[in-house]
């Protein structure tokens, strides 16, 4: 049974279908928020960052989210491959005893916990990752506005519901509660084009820094009632910062727009009348690479049971979506990928087995697509 499957947006269809897929036409790799999926992804970031991109030498921006920031964080270290291997040894053996009389630990410990564990992870590194001679990191996060300013008992359960009923109307509209805040690494001494446009939902972009480099981190995956807020990030605005994925869950982001940009100049510096579906030029940001643990790209995590927000849009036209094969992951323990309710529903030791056949399992999904390139068929492609 073939494990992977590809999706693909018409503008990376086309390209694929008259050059293949090198490299050097990547510019952009999200990493979406999930907690325990992203362990699945774990062979293909090796086999991506460790081995195929090594091939070329463009700039690459990495986008993260939760997981997905810690991941993207991994391969900006100068051992990406080792680190990728540490990110998933401790994330599988890693056990939080919950209090006497609670089924969970209670938020403050998994902060705790989770901060030791970024430090033991990053320490001595975050200079090379910032200053990396080709990956950009993006690091997202969610910023309360108004009554989510600050983290309280009552304010923020009335802020969270107020958010999602508003959320039911529009994305737009949920800004007026929270608001997207995106970390990046600076290059050249300052901050870097973001490689999507912002026009979707309300956005504010800080730089970042060794100071800040932890707290936006932790940020980005703490999950709301699950972990504690990060208040006051230093250089970023004031107010309380939450998971990443609270906004842009899977990175359902406007990549569109940065391609447009680079194609037009490209277009004029060539003498080229603009075309309504350009290819993607030499000079542009290139396509977007998404390792991915399914085939939708949800907007928010507040659109999850919004089945009407889960069909792809013309932001993802340049996109290749990697994801496992539906029917693959039946065969996997539970007939499911590892998820949060591991932690509820299984004894340690059971944990640790289940989630290392599965990952184990996930070597195949680095293989098939090494075979695919190696002869890139477009008749794979499946449609977003």
């Amino acid at each position: 049974m073939q494990a992977l499957r590809l999706y693909a947006g018409p503008t990376a269809r086309r390209h694929i279908e008259r050059h293949g897929l090198a490299p050097s036409d990547i510019g952009v790799i999200p990493a979406a928020a999930g907690g325990p999926k992203g362990l699945m992804l774990g062979p293909l970031d090796r086999f991506i960052f460790g081995r195929w991109l090594a091939q070329s030498a463009q700039p690459v921006d990495l986008v993260g989210a939760s997981i997905g920031a810690w991941r993207m964080a991994t391969a900006c270290m100068p051992h990406a491959v080792a680190g990728f291997e540490a990110l998933e040894h401790g994330y599988i053996h890693g056990d939080m005893k919950a209090p006497p009389g609670r089924k969970l630990p209670p938020p403050e410990q998994v902060s705790a916990t989770f901060a030791d564990n970024l430090r033991a992870m990053f320490e001595g590194h975050v200079p090379d990752i910032l200053s990396h001679p080709r990956y950009r990191l993006h690091v997202m996060t969610t910023r309360g506005r108004h009554l989510l300013g600050r983290e309280g008992r009552w304010r923020t359960a009335a802020g969270y519901l107020g958010a999602g009923m508003t959320n039911l109307a529009s994305r737009a509209a949920m800004g007026a509660w929270l608001e997207r805040v995106v970390f990046s690494a600076p290059h050249d001494g300052a901050l870097p084009p973001l490689p999507f446009g912002t026009r979707d939902y309300r956005t504010h972009r800080a730089t970042l820094t060794a100071d800040n480099f932890y707290p936006a981190l932790q940020a980005s995956g703490s999950i709301p009632f699950m972990l504690k807020a990060v208040h006051d990030i230093p250089g970023a605005p004031r107010g309380a910062y939450w998971d990443g994925g609270i906004t842009d869950y899977h990175l359902h982001l406007d990549y569109l727009a940065s391609h447009s940009i680079a194609a037009h100049a490209h277009q004029i510096s060539a003498g080229a009348e603009k075309t309504s579906e350009p290819e993607v030029p030499p000079s542009s940001p290139g396509l977007v690479l998404y390792p991915h643990f399914q085939q939708a790209v949800v907007p928010g995590w507040l659109d999850k049971p919004l089945r009407r927000r889960h069909r792809a849009t013309p932001f993802l036209d340049g996109m290749l979506l990697l994801a496992p094969n539906p029917d693959w992951v039946n065969t996997l323990p539970g007939a499911k990928l590892p998820d949060r309710t591991d932690f509820q529903h299984l004894s340690h030791p059971e944990r640790v087995r289940a989630w290392t056949i599965a990952v184990q399992a996930a070597n195949q999904l680095a293989d098939e697509f090494e075979a695919w390139l190696a002869r890139p068929d477009p008749a794979r492609l499946l449609s977003l």
